[in-house]
This record gives structure tokens, C-alpha cells and sequence, in this order.
């Protein structure tokens, strides 16, 4: 039979997992803070009325057959950028977000947060809008420090999201024991 630690043992490994507990809390409280914010905010992105993501609209067709060209909407979204935006934008674009069920497309932009919505059969501007949610989303995962020290392919996001994943499962772990080791010392004798 496998024999209990002590109560002074039970009371040695809660002491080691409140000092790491308070550490790991005091070290990363920024980090949890930002984390939390962000994703509170992309938690209500749907449901902002259009301030945190741009509503998506619809447009005139759901037949793809009706649909302009891809190659004529993608310049007709470039002109629309530029003439409506800034001349100064990149084009380059992130993602083509096709909204068959909507009959309309959304252009989203590698360098910057804004999006134009063309209906697809037509070609007409449905809207022109600034993602916040993406650099929330930046700010959440911590991409948005490889897009301002221009990395070459995400490294720091990896490393941050390693790390703070690895430090919300050892806060998980030691808030755990915090709450169970009291009422398991409270059952062995001294």
C-alpha cells in the first residue's frame, strides 16, 4: 500500500505551488492582461454593430455563374482602396473572403486593416471597412510584435503563445492545488 505524504509535506508542496502561483501571476500580469482584453473584444466581435468587424452585406446574386471575374474585382477593389482610402495603402492582399451565401467577397489587406466588400455579380462597393478585429487578434496571439519587427515567418508568435499557454496550465495546476491541497490537509492526521 502506498503510503500519504505527511501533513507537514502537504503543507511543504502548497507553500512551492503559492510561491510559484504568485510568481508566474506577478511576472506575466501584463501579458494576462492583454490577453484577456483582447479576447473579450474578439469575443463580441460579431455582435459590435459594425465597429470591431465591419458588418458583412450583401450583395445581388448567390449564383456564381452571375459573378464577375475574380481577376476584375480584385482591381476594381485596389481602385476603390486607393481612391477612397489612401493612395499611400499597400495592396497586398491577406485573404479574398468569399461570402457565397451573401453574394458578396470581402478583400482583406496583408499591411493594414481595412477591407473592401464588392457584390459579386456587379462589382459594386457594398462597403469599406476597418477590421479592429484583426489587431486585436494580433495583440491576442502576439503577432502583432512579428508584424512590427518584421519577421520572417511568425517565430515570435510561436514563442508567445507557447509560453503563455504553458504558463495558463501551470496556473490551471497550481490554482487547482491552492484550492484542493487545504481540504486534502484537512483529512490527514498529524
Amino acid at each position: 500500500m502506498k503510503k500519504r505524504p505527511s501533513r507537514k509535506q502537504q503543507a511543504k508542496i502548497l507553500r512551492t505551488f503559492r510561491k510559484i502561483h504568485r510568481i508566474t501571476g506577478a511576472l506575466l500580469f501584463i501579458f494576462f492582461f492583454f490577453i484577456s482584453i483582447s479576447g473579450i473584444i474578439l469575443g463580441w466581435k460579431s455582435h459590435s454593430n459594425g465597429f470591431i468587424i465591419p458588418k458583412s452585406h450583401e450583395g445581388t446574386s448567390t449564383n456564381l455563374k452571375d459573378w464577375m471575374p475574380l481577376d476584375s474585382l480584385h482591381k476594381k477593389a485596389n481602385l476603390i482602396l486607393h481612391d477612397s482610402v489612401s493612395a499611400d495603402l499597400s495592396l497586398e492582399l491577406n485573404r479574398i473572403d468569399i461570402r457565397k451565401n451573401k453574394g458578396m467577397l470581402k478583400f482583406v489587406f496583408k499591411n493594414h486593416y481595412w477591407e473592401i466588400q464588392l457584390d459579386g455579380a456587379t462589382g459594386k462597393l457594398l462597403n469599406i471597412g476597418k477590421r479592429h478585429s484583426d489587431l486585436f487578434e494580433n495583440i491576442h496571439d502576439g503577432s502583432i510584435l512579428d508584424r512590427y519587427l518584421a519577421t520572417s515567418n511568425g517565430q515570435i508568435k510561436v514563442i508567445y503563445t507557447t509560453f503563455m499557454g504553458s504558463a495558463l496550465f501551470l496556473f490551471t495546476v497550481t490554482g487547482f492545488w491552492l484550492w484542493y491541497g487545504p481540504k486534502r490537509m484537512k483529512r490527514i492526521k498529524s
